[in-house]
């Protein structure tokens, strides 16, 4: 998909086409790579594996950015993509020449009903509906507030997003290595309503230095996902695992697609500044609202505690998830 993407001519109805195609795919490969984690790693070490695997990813990032422009400069933008193209490729072979063989986690064959049935089941308790939403919602318009970095600075955009990747690292790395157990659950939230604060300076219109650090704070609130992920596990049964996971994913990613469409709708009418100002407002909203809940609800402060019909959760150093 990323080598037809490099096509000259191609019309945009079939570049989006191609995205829409590619998003599909990723939410389903990361469901099975989330699953997968969890089967290699016990519980103990899952919010660990999935914080080394976010710190990855952010260092990934940040290189990326750095070689992605050094490749247009020596390149073009098409030559770019291409050679995106075949590290996919590298990658792809390197999973499966390098992952062994693995049982199937679900007896009997497939089916969208299944899926449905499983999604429904997962949906019927209010302590994982409020999980999924702290996971969907107010990252996925933060991430909104992000698709607005190049019209807010076409120029430094690639500074603004190399900052929210090391945001993200520093952030992964705190909650992975050094949060004990005893504070994960207390500080879900607060961590959450990290990644919105910040952008409200926007408001101010602020110089760079600001703008570059506010970036960077509010990604550090990334972290909050990898402490909703350990508090999902804990409330699903060890049966659903794998699909608890993967619906997290494609509704990640559902809001996210939805929140960046609506980020560009905000700026046309007013502007990137007062689009990305909004959507913070309104994901601190929903952040502060999901936090009354869960305190109404007598959510456990510990991220461990295990509901009826989930596996044990021992209270020992674990990490997290995105």
């Amino acid at each position: 998909g990323t080598a037809v993407l490099a096509l000259p001519g191609l019309p945009t109805w079939a570049l989006f086409a191609i995205l829409l195609a590619e998003g599909l795919v990723a939410s389903l490969g990361g469901g099975v790579r989330y699953g997968l984690l969890h089967e290699i790693l016990d519980r103990e070490r899952f919010l660990l594996g999935r914080s080394v695997t976010n710190m990855a990813v952010g260092v990934c990032q940040i290189a990326g950015f750095a070689a992605g422009g050094a490749l247009i400069a020596l390149l073009s933008p098409r030559g770019a993509v291409l050679a995106g193209a075949v590290l996919y490729l590298s990658a792809a072979i390197l999973a499966r020449t390098g992952l062994g063989a693995r049982p199937p986690r679900a007896a009997g064959r497939p089916s969208v009903a299944a899926t449905w049935r499983t999604n429904r089941r997962l949906w019927s308790s209010p302590a994982r509906r409020r999980c999924y939403l702290a996971l969907w919602v107010p990252n996925g318009l933060i991430v909104g507030c992000e698709s607005l970095f190049v019209p807010y600075d076409p120029e430094r955009a690639g500074l603004l997003f190399a900052c929210g990747a090391l945001g993200m690292l520093v952030g992964d790395t705190a909650v992975g290595r050094f949060v004990p157990a005893r504070l994960r659950g207390r500080i879900r939230f607060p961590l959450q309503a990290l990644l919105a604060a910040p952008f409200l300076v926007f408001a101010l219109d602020p110089p760079l230095p600001l703008v570059l650090l506010a970036v960077t704070v509010s990604a550090v609130g990334y972290g909050a996902s990898l402490l909703h992920q350990e508090r999902l596990m804990a409330l699903v049964p060890e049966e659903l695992s794998g699909h608890a996971l993967g619906l997290h994913s494609s509704g990640m990613l559902a809001l996210q697609g939805v929140s960046a469409a609506l980020a560009g709708t905000l700026a046309q009418y007013t502007s990137p500044r007062t689009g990305m100002v909004l959507l913070a407002l309104a994901s601190l909203t929903v952040t502060l609202r999901l936090a009354r809940a869960d305190r109404g609800a007598g959510g456990a402060p510990s991220s461990g505690a295990p509901s009826s019909g989930a596996r044990p959760c021992p209270r020992t150093d674990r990490r997290r998830t995105a």
